[in-house]
């Protein structure tokens, strides 16, 4: 793992992450630095855009908004403030409802729905770590999505915990259980797939 370019120490703070330069992109869960590098594939980012442009159409209207990595989710301790939280993530899609959590720097609290895209240097840290992490600042949906394997590992939020995953194939389509009425079409963010088949 690299390491900040200040002084080293074992635990940071969001007030240390907002020193960091601006142009690198680091996540910061439970005190501990991730470098977000190197940048995200080609297929990565198509795959982001086109969950963007279906959840956002959906959504247009509603209360709820969606945001994209570069976008800072603080995840507050019970007694810290906005400056000593240690949890800073960037995830790749996050759903946020309560209009309240939001602020310029980005959101503070944790999001309804949030999906990560997994690239190679990031499938523990999605499948383990953050699983966790979501899981204990009540995220209500959590999707993983493996844009090689073509895999979604779906998380739900109930009574204080997540229940067990369940693994789907990208195809067809697939509901969101908080937002009942939302399909994601994997026909338009795999097309390629299509053309594979015919």
């Amino acid at each position: 793992m690299n390491t900040p370019r200040i002084k080293p120490k074992e635990y940071y703070t969001y007030k240390d992450y907002c020193t960091w330069p601006e142009n690198e992109r680091w996540e910061l869960i439970d005190g501990t630095p991730y470098n977000m590098y190197p940048a995200p594939t080609r297929i990565h980012q198509e795959v982001v855009c086109e969950l963007l442009r279906q959840i956002a159409n959906y959504l247009k209207g509603k209360d709820c908004r969606v945001y994209t990595a570069p976008f800072d989710v603080r995840l507050p301790q019970p007694k810290t403030n906005n400056k000593t939280t240690d949890t800073v993530i960037q995830p790749d899609l996050a759903v946020i409802c309560d209009k309240e959590k939001l602020d310029e720097k980005g959101c503070l609290g944790a999001p309804d729905w949030i999906i990560e895209v997994v690239s190679p240097n990031s499938a523990s840290r999605d499948h383990i770590t953050k699983r966790a992490l979501y899981e204990k600042h009540g995220v209500r949906e959590y999707w993983i999505v493996h844009p090689i394997d073509h895999l979604l590992t779906i998380y739900w939020y109930q009574q204080g915990q997540y229940r067990a995953p369940e693994t789907l194939e990208t195809t067809g389509q697939t509901y969101s259980n908080i937002f009942p009425e939302l399909a994601i079409e994997w026909d338009d963010v795999f097309p390629s797939l299509n053309l594979e088949n015919e």
